[in-house]
């Protein structure tokens, strides 16, 4: 009786991240997680943003890559445009 390998069949890969470790982004803050953190999304890939909330736009840096998302401290806030200023008011 032969031996089949397990992975052979049925594999679940996760595509390429669209982040690297220690690189930086500006993101605005889309929503916040159960967990109170702010999400941002880069190319699809769910960010964690901890001590931020919905509408900051930040510059973060990657500290954690994970199969379905990652993690990162926020480096600076940016400052609005004055576009976006506008439609606020």
């Amino acid at each position: 009786m032969q031996r089949r390998d397990r992975r052979s069949g049925f594999s679940r890969r996760f595509p390429p991240k669209p982040v690297e470790l220690g690189k930086e982004y500006v993101v605005e803050i889309q929503e916040t997680s159960r967990r109170g953190e702010g999400i941002a999304r880069i190319k699809g890939l769910v960010t964690f943003v901890p001590n931020t909330k919905p509408g900051d736009r930040v510059k973060i840096r990657i500290t954690r890559i994970s199969r379905r998302f990652a993690e990162a401290e926020v480096i600076s806030k940016e400052e609005k445009t004055e576009k976006e200023e506008k439609e606020e008011t």
